[in-house]
């Protein structure tokens, strides 16, 4: 390819994915709202957007063959402090692409999506959105602007629908959901490497024998994750306390999003969780 574009590049997720990427194409253009880091890779250019200004984003796509978009502020908030990144950052990109005949946008989507669902209930990556949080509403709205977008403009997309990413797990909800670096990038190699997507939806979780959701509509892709958070499970599980059956945090997909008051935030929720807190 000439050139990617990977949005959000200053986040961990994103700084991941830069030298993977970078090996893809004769140029990488990285952009965040952020300032760029002490080092680039050779082939990469950064730039510092505003994913909410149409102006600063439209001019990053020109000439990309692939966008990665993984720009969004990362946590619940008040709708109103998630609108301009997280809503208007979408279709920002994903007009921008359509404008500058961009073949293919990925899109780190979120398990908060469908976070509501039960974590018994198998469901699986075609299954219908029911959001946790404004966050988890964000996500939806980019997925149904990414099936738009390819249904009216023929733009292909993949919306991985990412659950606990973390270099290992850190609770015993993660024994289920964690999703390892690893498999992180497997997922957006395949999503980029696929002949054909149309729009798809994935699940970006690992090979967890506890996995609660299934991949299987979106087998084509050919992912194949390879790491397994059992190998933490025995330590998770001895110091994990008393698990309650009725708590929202184990049994909604969306973990502690799913019991939080809207606008509340999520990840420190999590943090507590993690502590043993609740």
């Amino acid at each position: 390819m000439r050139k990617i574009v990977l949005t959000g590049a200053r986040g961990n997720l994103g700084m991941e994915l830069r030298e993977m990427l970078a090996g893809l194409a004769a140029e990488l253009l990285s952009t965040d709202i952020a300032a760029a880091p002490d080092t680039l890779l050779p082939n990469e250019t950064w730039v510092q957007a505003d994913l909410a200004k149409m102006e600063e984003v439209a001019p990053l796509l020109e000439g990309a063959d692939l966008v990665v978009h993984f720009g969004a502020v990362v946590d619940e908030k008040p709708f109103e402090e998630l609108l301009g990144p997280n809503y208007l950052g979408a279709y920002n990109v994903w007009e921008a692409a359509h404008r500058a005949g961009v073949r293919r946008v990925i899109y780190a989507s979120s398990i908060h999506a469908v976070g509501m669902h039960d974590t018994t209930a198998t469901i699986d990556c075609a299954t219908p959105h029911r959001p946790d949080t404004f966050y988890g509403l964000a996500k939806c709205f980019a997925e149904d602007l990414g099936r738009m977008y390819w249904e009216k403009r023929g733009l292909e997309a993949v919306a991985i629908r990412i659950f606990t990413c973390t270099p290992e797990p850190q609770n015993i909800r993660a024994l289920g959901s964690w999703l390892s670096y690893g498999d992180l990038r497997r997922v957006v190699m395949a999503s980029i490497k696929a002949p054909v997507v149309g729009f798809t939806t994935i699940f970006g979780v690992s090979n967890n024998r506890r996995c609660p959701v299934s991949n299987a509509p979106a087998a084509f892709l050919g992912y194949r994750p390879e790491d397994d958070a059992e190998a933490w499970a025995e330590r998770l599980e001895a110091t994990a306390g008393p698990v309650d059956p009725h708590d929202m945090g184990l049994t909604k997909l969306g973990g502690p999003f799913a019991k939080v008051p809207l606008g509340e935030s999520g990840v420190d929720a999590i943090k507590r969780m993690t502590a043993g807190e609740e």
